[in-house]
């Protein structure tokens, strides 16, 4: 009995696992949204949610994790972006350290913004426990689209995404 739960267990995992790796989020479309939230930590985050911005998608965006270091005129710099557009419309976000404090750092920027909507803008195979840990934060009032940058991660990657995302889930229904 017991190597027939083990057996079932197992096959649960290896099919959530093949479809985690198989069927990454892609990148959203037009949709406008109230604000922008770029998690940093990777190639091409930062360059789509300038896009976002610039086509005028959303009016302000949020760069959530970026390092205490960063000035602001550098990160302009680097990035080439316009002092109007810096000033307006992007902050920068130095609490964040890991997902879940991108998260709360957000729910904190939704609040004080008055946003009923987000564009989230991480890495495809990082969106789904991203987009997990913002949901908890923010509640379900606000709705957040998914637009993930293209990446071709490693096994390894994947494998280790797929189980913080598992761990994230059971953290959750163990809140409950």
């Amino acid at each position: 009995m017991i190597r027939r739960i083990l057996s079932f267990i197992l096959l649960v995992w290896a099919i959530g696992f093949i479809w985690f790796a198989m069927m990454l989020p892609r990148p959203a479309g037009d949709d406008t949204t109230d604000g922008i939230v770029v998690l940093t930590g990777g190639g091409g985050r930062i360059e789509r949610g300038l896009e976002a911005l610039r086509e005028g998608w959303s009016p302000e965006m949020l760069v959530s994790g970026v390092g205490r270091e960063v000035k602001p005129r550098e990160f302009a710099a680097e990035y080439r972006i316009e002092n109007s557009l810096m000033r307006c419309c992007i902050t920068l976000g130095y609490d964040a350290v890991d997902t879940r404090t991108n998260a709360s750092e957000t729910a904190h920027w939704v609040e004080d913004g008055g946003k009923t909507s987000l564009r989230l803008v991480t890495a495809d195979y990082h969106m789904r426990r991203a987009a997990s840990e913002l949901r908890r934060q923010v509640g379900s009032d606000i709705t957040i689209v998914r637009d993930a940058v293209p990446t071709e991660p490693s096994l390894a990657m994947l494998f280790l995404e797929y189980h913080k995302l598992l761990i994230g889930w059971v953290g959750n229904l163990l809140d409950l």
